[in-house]
């Protein structure tokens, strides 16, 4: 009787031996979870290298930190030397005000431009332009076929530019040299059609990029007009689309009307572009609806 009491209290003490053992164990267990857990949230990594660093020294490391000043700047003195270079490479344009200064106006030109209308419209003798044929023919193909060949401008020295004013003959001849134009909207026409004429690939993209910039429902018809006679497709492109948005208010305007008699074949393009992008937007809500 007395061995079977002892067994029974050996066997309770070793089960609450064994339940301690548990309980110390899975104390141990969630103590290190816990402090792994901390140690995750307080160990952090390097934004550019991964390199792990604490909490409190969030963000980049002073390593990359410090490599990243040194790259920035070495950008901005290479940034630096290519101005530089362009500027000493740049050609001086005879309208700057040192060489305007001059008695006999801008030094070694030898060729000039002269604004003429082909109704003969204009009063007074037009004013010339004066220029380098180096300069022409390096940023124009025309003007380099026109001047290397023994066309009546080269032999003449005289290059007549129709329909065209004065102060935008002005402006692009100017921006052959220094690649810059003061722009407003009527400007920026002016000179996309010259830039076009004479393939000036450099000035066109900058004019249709200040057009697009500009554009609005109520210019977009004209600019339409004018992208779709000049090839300027950026420019084409994002008239089209703001017209296709409100054809309902550009249908009642004059424009409208006088491209209408004007080119009817460019009304055909805008309602074809207005017609599809209907259907596509129809399709959109019906297999929005569906899913």
């Amino acid at each position: 009787m007395q061995r079977c009491r002892h067994h029974r209290v050996a066997r309770q003490y070793s089960s609450e031996s064994e339940s301690e053992s548990e309980s110390s164990s899975t104390s141990v267990s969630v103590s290190s979870e816990c402090q792994t857990e901390r140690m995750i949230a307080t160990t952090m990594k390097c934004l550019s290298c991964q390199a792990s660093y604490e909490t409190r020294d969030s963000g980049t490391c002073k390593e990359c930190y410090e490599e990243a000043n040194e790259t920035e700047e070495d950008r901005k003195r290479e940034i630096e030397d290519l101005k530089a270079k362009v500027a000493f490479l740049r050609f001086w344009s005879p309208f700057d005000p040192q060489h305007l200064s001059r008695p006999n106006g801008p030094c070694f030109t030898d060729v000039v431009l002269v604004a003429s209308s082909d109704d003969g419209s204009s009063s007074g003798p037009p004013i010339p332009v004066p220029a380098h044929k180096a300069v022409l023919i390096s940023r124009s193909p025309v003007f380099k076929a026109m001047l290397e060949n023994e066309m009546e401008e080269s032999r003449s020295g005289t290059i007549k530019i129709g329909d065209v004013s004065y102060d935008a003959l002005r402006a692009f001849v100017n921006y052959m040299y220094t690649a810059e134009a003061c722009l407003d909207e009527q400007m920026a026409y002016d000179l996309l059609v010259l830039a076009e004429k004479y393939q000036v690939k450099h000035l066109k993209a900058y004019c249709e990029k200040f057009l697009v910039s500009k554009l609005n429902w109520e210019n977009s018809m004209l600019s339409y007009a004018i992208a779709h006679q000049h090839n300027a497709k950026l420019m084409l492109d994002a008239a089209l689309s703001v017209i296709t948005d409100n054809m309902d208010k550009l249908t009642k305007r004059e424009e409208y009307a006088e491209l209408v008699e004007k080119d009817p074949r460019l009304i055909v393009e805008i309602y074809e572009a207005y017609l599809s992008k209907q259907v596509n937007t129809a399709a959109h809500k019906d297999s929005s609806m569906k899913s």
